[in-house]
C-alpha cells in the first residue's frame, strides 16, 4: 500500500476561507465518485461553512475528559478502520488534549498518510514554526500552536487561499467570521489593515520559496542548464579582501529593486592552501550578508572563474557582482583577471556587474602559481635556486674563475635558470632570469660594475639569455601543468572505468564501494545515508571507517543523491574538481543499494512464487488425492446403509476395513499437508531431549505392514539429542515411501550406526531407484517420481521428512543402493547443535 497524498490550504489569516475551500473540494470529489469523509472539521459557528458540511459523511469524534471538562478530538482509530480514500482534517497545527493518541494533529495526519489515506487539511501562515517571532513582532500575539515548516513543505499540494485586507475586514464586519460581540475588538487589534497586509506578504513569500524549490527539482530532474530568470538571484564573488563588504551592500541594493530578490555571497578558495583570505574579514562578511537576508557559501575550486560560473548557474542566478581587480597595471601581464574572464564567459543569460571600490588598483602582490602542483618543498628549492643560485655563482666566478669568459658565464647562469624552472616552475625561473641578467651585466659585461654595455654583441647575448631563460621556464611550467592534468585525467578514467565495470557486472557490495571512495579521496570515513521523508531522521544504509557521519550536516563533504539520500564523507574538504568523480561514486552507491534491495525483493518474489506453486499443487492434491479416500469411505458407508442388500458379516467387515483404510490414508495426507504448512511458515519449534534410537524408530513403523521392514538398531548406540516427535515423523515418512516402491516380499532394511560425531539412520530399499539428476527433486513438495499410482499420496512425505530433519540440525540425502534400489541417509549430530539451543522456543534438557 502506497503512502497517501497531503493537500494543504494555506491562508494568511483566520477567515479567508480555508475550511470552506476544503469542504468545496470534498463535494467536488464526491461528485466524481471519490470516497471522502470528514475526519475532523471545525465550522466555528460560521453559517456558510456549516452548510457545506451537509451531505458529507462525518466520522464520530472521540471524547476525552481533561480537568473536569469533556473535549472532542479526531478518532484516529475510527478513521483508520473506515479507511476512506480521502479524509478531511481541519487545523493542522492543533494541539491534542492530553491523553490523546498523539500530541499534535499533524502527527495524527502522518498516521493516516502512512495507511494510504489521502488527507486534505488547513493551516494559517502564522502557525508555521519558523515565522513565530516575525508574526509576534507584527501582531503582538505569540502563537502557541505551531507546526514544523517541513511538515507543510513536504505536502504534495499547497494551495494559497488569498483575500485582500479590505475584503477580509468587510467579511469580518458582516459577522461571517466571529460573533458580533467580538467583531469590534478583532478589527481594532489583530485584523488591522497593516497586520493583514504583512501576514499576506509572509504567506506569498513563503509559498514563493516553495514554488522555487519545485522549480529547482524540475530543473535538476530535466537537466535544464540554462538560467531561468523567474526571480532575481544575485551572486557576489568574494576574495576575502576588504572590498567584500562594499560588494555585499551593492548586491543587496540590487536585490531590493526586484521583489523577492536574493543575495548569495560565495568565497572560492583553492585546495593547496598556499594562501588564504583573512578569516576575520570573511567572518565579518558572512555576518553582514546574513544580516542583509542573504546566504554565505564556501566553494573549493582551482579555476576561480569557472567555479564561480558553475556555482551561479547551479543556483539559477541572474546576476553576478564582482569588484574591480586590486591588481596593478603591470600585473595584468599574468592574465586578464577574474572579472574580465567571468564577464567574457558568462553568456547572454547572466549579467556581470563590476563594482569600483577603494582598494581597486592598489595591488595584491604577485599571484602564486598553484596550477603546477609541484609541492611546497620544490617551490622553496626553486626560489632558492632562482635567487641564491645566481648570487652564489657570481661569487664563485668572480673569486675562483674570473677568466671563464662571458659566453661560458651566460651558459652557467642559464643552467641555474633551467634548474629553478625544473624545481619551482615559472616564477622562480623568471626571477632567476632577471637576477642573472642583472648580475651578468654588472660583474661580467664590460665595462664591469656598471649597467652600461659597451659592445652591442653583449647586448644581444644578454637579450638572448633572458629570452631563452623565459622560454625554458614557460615550457617547464607548461609541462608540469600538463603532467598534472594527464595524471588526474588518468586517475579519473581509471575510477570511472572501475565504476562502469561494476555497473555492468554488479559485483561490488555497498561496503566495498564505500571503502573504495574512502581510499580514493583519502577520507576517514564514508557513509550512505537515507531517510523516508524530509521530516524523518537519517539512517545509515552502509558505512566504512571510524565514526561515520549520522547526518549530512556533520560531514566534511556531502553529495546528495536524489531527495532523501546522501553520501557523507569525513576527513577533509574536497576541491570542486574532485566532486565530479565523487558524484559518480554517489550515484553508483545508490545503484548498488537499489540493486541489493531489488535482489532481496526478487528473493521474496521467488518465495512468493514458490508459495503460489505449492498452493496450486495443494489445490490439485485436494481436488484428486484427498477426494479418492473420501470417495471410498462414502461408497462403503452408502453400501452399509443400503436396505436393498443383505450384507453378510464378512462383507460388512470388508466394507468397514475399507472405511478404516480410507480414513487412515486421509489422516496421513492431512497430516503431511499440515506438517508442510508448518515448515513453510517456519513454525516448527523442536524441543530437544536426549533419546535412544532403538526406542524412537520402532514407534515410526506403525503405518507399514509388520513384515515389510527389518530393523538393525544396535543397543550400544549413544543417545542422540532430538525432538522425538519430529524424528519419528521423519523416519515414518521415509520408511513408508521405501515400502511403497519396494518389490513384494522384499523387506526394507532400517539400520543405524555411529560415525565419528554423528549417527546415521539408513533406510534401504530394493526398488527401481532414482537417477542422479532426480535425487534432489524428490525432496521438493508435491513431487512424485516415476509411475506411482494416483491416490498413493500427494508427494509431501520426503519434503516433510527433510524439513523436520533440518529443523533437528541434521541432513537427509539419497544414495544408490548397491545392487539396485535407493538408500535414504538421515544424519544427526551426537552433541546438541548450538543454533538449536539458542533458537527462540528451542530447549535442551538431558535425559533423567
Amino acid at each position: 500500500m502506497g503512502r497517501g497524498k497531503l493537500r494543504i490550504y494555506l491562508g494568511a489569516a483566520p477567515g479567508v476561507g480555508k475550511t470552506y475551500a476544503m469542504l468545496s473540494e470534498a463535494h467536488r470529489r464526491i461528485e466524481r465518485g471519490t470516497d471522502c469523509v470528514v475526519a475532523f472539521v471545525e465550522h466555528h459557528s460560521r453559517p456558510r461553512t456549516e452548510v457545506m458540511l451537509h451531505g458529507l459523511e462525518e466520522i464520530p469524534r472521540r471524547e476525552l475528559a481533561y480537568r473536569d471538562t469533556t473535549f472532542t478530538e479526531m478518532d484516529v482509530d475510527a478513521v483508520l478502520a473506515r479507511h476512506p480514500e480521502v479524509a478531511l482534517v481541519d487545523e493542522l497545527p492543533h494541539t491534542n488534549i492530553p491523553g490523546s493518541r498523539n500530541a499534535k494533529r499533524w502527527q495524527d495526519i502522518e498516521e493516516l498518510l502512512a495507511a494510504g489515506i489521502d488527507v486534505i487539511s488547513t493551516v494559517n501562515i502564522q502557525h508555521l514554526e519558523s515565522l513565530g517571532d516575525i508574526v509576534e513582532s507584527i501582531t503582538g500575539v505569540r502563537q502557541q500552536e505551531t507546526v514544523p515548516d517541513e511538515v507543510v513543505r513536504r505536502a504534495d499540494q499547497i494551495e494559497l487561499v488569498d483575500m485582500s485586507p479590505p475584503a477580509l475586514r468587510r467579511r469580518m464586519a458582516h459577522g461571517n467570521i466571529y460573533k458580533p460581540d467580538k467583531v469590534d475588538a478583532a478589527l481594532s487589534n489583530y485584523f488591522r489593515p497593516g497586520n493583514l497586509t504583512a501576514l499576506r506578504e509572509l504567506a506569498l513569500l513563503w509559498l514563493a520559496d516553495r514554488v522555487d524549490a519545485y522549480l529547482q527539482e524540475y530543473r535538476s530532474e530535466h537537466r535544464v542548464s540554462a538560467i531561468w530568470g523567474s526571480r532575481e538571484r544575485i551572486v557576489v564573488g568574494l576574495t576575502g579582501g576588504p572590498e567584500g563588504r562594499t560588494l555585499i551592500r551593492r548586491a543587496a541594493r540590487l536585490a531590493e529593486k526586484g521583489a523577492g530578490g536574493e543575495v548569495l555571497a560565495v568565497y572560492i578558495s583553492r585546495s593547496d592552501g598556499l594562501t588564504s583570505a583573512s578569516p576575520k574579514e570573511l567572518a565579518q562578511q558572512r555576518t553582514l550578508v546574513e544580516d542583509l537576508g542573504g546566504t554565505f557559501h564556501h566553494v573549493v575550486g582551482e579555476d576561480i572563474p569557472a567555479a564561480l560560473l558553475d556555482f551561479a548557474r547551479g543556483v539559477n542566478a541572474t546576476q553576478i557582482v564582482l569588484g574591480v581587480s586590486r591588481r596593478k597595471g603591470w600585473q595584468y601581464v599574468f592574465g586578464p583577471g577574474v572579472g574580465s574572464t567571468v564577464a567574457r564567459e558568462s553568456g547572454p543569460d547572466l549579467d556581470v556587474h563590476l563594482i569600483t571600490h577603494d582598494e581597486a588598483g592598489k595591488g595584491r602582490g604577485l599571484p602564486v602559481n598553484r596550477g603546477t602542483r609541484l609541492g611546497r618543498a620544490r617551490i622553496v628549492w626553486g626560489w632558492l635556486a632562482g635567487i641564491a643560485g645566481p648570487l652564489t655563482l657570481t661569487w664563485l666566478l668572480s673569486g675562483v674563475a674570473p677568466e671563464v669568459g662571458l659566453a661560458n658565464d651566460m651558459l652557467l647562469f642559464l643552467s641555474l635558470t633551467v634548474a629553478a624552472a625544473l624545481l619551482g616552475g615559472l616564477f622562480p625561473a623568471l626571477a632567476s632570469a632577471a637576477v642573472g641578467s642583472l648580475l651578468l651585466n654588472w660583474y661580467f659585461t664590460p665595462p664591469v660594475h656598471t649597467f652600461t654595455i659597451a659592445d652591442p654583441k653583449n647586448i644581444v647575448a644578454i637579450a638572448i639569455f633572458v629570452a631563452v631563460a623565459v622560454s625554458v621556464a614557460s615550457v617547464v611550467d607548461l609541462a608540469a601543468r600538463r603532467t598534472h592534468q594527464a595524471a588526474r585525467l588518468r586517475a579519473e578514467s581509471e575510477i570511472l572505468s572501475y565504476l562502469a565495470g561494476n555497473v555492468l557486472r554488479g559485483e561490488t557490495s555497498l561496503e566495498a564501494l564505500l571503502e573504495r571512495v574512502r581510499e580514493t579521496f583519502g577520507m576517514e570515513s564514508a557513509a550512505l545515508l537515507e531517510r523516508a521523508s524530509d521530516v524523518e531522521p537519517w539512517t545509515c544504509a552502509g558505512s566504512v571507517g571510524p565514526r561515520p557521519c549520522q547526518n549530512p550536516e556533520d560531514a566534511d563533504v556531502d553529495v546528495p543523491v536524489g531527495d532523501h539520500m546522501a553520501l557523507a564523507l569525513s576527513g577533509r574538504v574536497l576541491p570542486a574538481e574532485d566532486r565530479r568523480v565523487l558524484a559518480a561514486f554517489a550515484a553508483q552507491a545508490a545503484v548498488v543499494l537499489d540493486r541489493r534491495r531489488l535482489r532481496e525483493e526478487a528473493d521474496q518474489a521467488r518465495a512468493l512464487a514458490e508459495g503460489n506453486r505449492i498452493r496450486t499443487a495443494l489445490l490439485a492434491a485436494v481436488s484428486h488425492d484427498l477426494r479418492t479416500p473420501l470417495a471410498g469411505i462414502k461408497a462403503a458407508v452408502s453400501s452399509l446403509r443400503s436396505e436393498d442388500v443383505a450384507w453378510s458379516e464378512e462383507d460388512q467387515a470388508e466394507l468397514l476395513a475399507g472405511i478404516e483404510d480410507g480414513a487412515d490414508r486421509l489422516d496421513n495426507l492431512v497430516g503431511n499437508l499440515l506438517d508442510m504448512s508448518r515448515l513453510q511458515t517456519g513454525t516448527v519449534t523442536p524441543i530437544i531431549r536426549e533419546a535412544d534410537l532403538d526406542e524412537v524408530i520402532p514407534m515410526a513403523l506403525g503405518g507399514v505392514p509388520e513384515d515389510s521392514v527389518e530393523l538393525d538398531i544396535p543397543e550400544s548406540l549413544p543417545m542422540v539429542p532430538v525432538d522425538k516427535g519430529l524424528l519419528e515423523r521423519a523416519v515414518a515418512n521415509i520408511v513408508e515411501n521405501a515400502v511403497k516402491y519396494s518389490p513384494e516380499r522384499t523387506p526394507v532394511l532400517v539400520k543405524a550406526s555411529a560415525i565419528a560425531d554423528r549417527v546415521e539412520i539408513r533406510v534401504i530399499d530394493r526398488g527401481p531407484g532414482v537417477p542422479d539428476e532426480a535425487k534432489t527433486r524428490i525432496f521438493e513438495p508435491f513431487q512424485r517420481y516415476g509411475d506411482a499410482p494416483r491416490g498413493a499420496g500427494v508427494g509431501l512425505g520426503l519434503a516433510v521428512a527433510r524439513g523436520f530433519t533440518e529443523a533437528l540440525g541434521g541432513t537427509l540425502s539419497a544414495e544408490d543402493t548397491p545392487g539396485g534400489g535407493l538408500t535414504m541417509v538421515l544424519s544427526l549430530q551426537l552433541t546438541p547443535a548450538r543454533h538449536l539451543a539458542d533458537a527462540p522456543g528451542a530447549t535442551y534438557s538431558p535425559a533423567p
